[in-house]
């Protein structure tokens, strides 16, 4: 008899462990074919072009993830407000996989998150250059296509495989729970700070290109560009530690989070990335922390480089 539950339970665990497997399997090949077939536009818009486009009146799907109260002060016209969160999860099958879908937050970060992850679920899905706070907000004329009303999605009925769909749902419900400095997947620039003076047992990753990494970053930072290619160098990074990503603004950083939760990885977003003028004063140059060239350690005081002023930083 004994034999016989021992065998029952070998047979239990293995099937558990085949089926863990097979979800592995799907969901890092979905992130893998996100990943390295992305488009030119990296799956963003400038709040120009994203303007525009709804001034055009274009057949497309507008997600604003925003808190509610802040959707019903304003929002882009047609925008469905579906907020930070598992609001996200829970309509995936409703948001369409055959149309462009449009997301922005307050000032891209977030929204850089939800992108890879509708993206993984088969949705065309891009996030708009610097959220609402910093970007569209801006955009001379914006409060033409403004407006308070309340909208819902379309009807839409979307096959998602459901082990993807359980990623997702998985993604955002443990962030959901975080209530310390990693609320949100991400980390405040003086609690890195605090991290590195106190060399905290963390790897801190730099997604921005190498030219920019090579002319000042993060003291203790490893780089990894942001790009079609970036996952083929998975074997740098640990399982068992913290990661913490930075990009320019903290927008592609936040596409790298997703794809790195994902596959298995602890990794979370440096607030604001390293910090452009575009979205002072948050990032890690704008509150007053230096970058360092090769192995120097930071000396203190100001910054001594900053990120290059691009329009098409993340």
């Amino acid at each position: 008899m004994k034999k016989h539950v021992l065998i029952s339970l070998m047979l239990v665990v293995a099937l558990l462990a085949s089926a863990c497997a097979q979800t592995d399997t799907v969901v890092t090949s979905a992130v893998k074919s996100v990943v390295s077939n992305m488009p030119d536009h990296i799956y963003k818009i400038g709040e120009q072009d994203f303007v525009d486009k709804v001034n055009a009146g274009e057949d497309m799907v507008i997600l604003d993830i925003r808190q509610p109260d802040v959707y019903a002060e304003g929002h882009i016209k047609g925008a469905v407000n579906l907020p930070w969160g598992t609001a996200i999860s829970d309509n995936l099958e409703k948001i369409p996989q055959d149309k462009e879908v449009f997301i922005y937050c307050y000032t891209g970060q977030t929204a850089g998150q939800a992108v890879l992850t509708l993206n993984v679920a088969g949705i065309k899905a891009r996030s708009v250059n610097l959220g609402w706070n910093l970007g569209i907000s801006k955009v001379e004329g914006v409060e033409d296509v403004t407006e308070t009303q309340e909208n819902t999605l379309p009807d839409a009925s979307n096959t998602i495989d459901e082990k993807i769909a359980a990623a997702i749902d998985d993604y955002y419900t443990k962030m959901e729970a975080i209530t310390d400095q990693y609320k949100n997947y991400k980390i405040s620039e003086a609690d890195l700070k605090a991290a590195i003076d106190s060399k905290s047992d963390i790897v801190i990753l730099s997604v921005r290109k190498a030219e920019d990494y090579a002319a000042g970053h993060i003291p203790g930072a490893i780089n990894i560009p942001f790009g079609k290619t970036m996952l083929d160098d998975l074997s740098a990074l640990p399982k068992n530690k913290k990661i913490v990503v930075y990009c320019y603004t903290g927008q592609t950083a936040g596409q790298a989070v997703a794809a790195l939760r994902l596959l298995g990885y602890d990794a979370v977003s440096l607030n604001g990335g390293t910090g452009m003028p575009s979205n002072a004063p948050a990032g890690w140059v704008n509150s007053g922390y230096e970058l360092v060239t090769g192995d120097e350690e930071p000396s203190g005081g100001d910054s001594t480089s900053a990120a290059p002023n691009s329009g098409n930083a993340s």
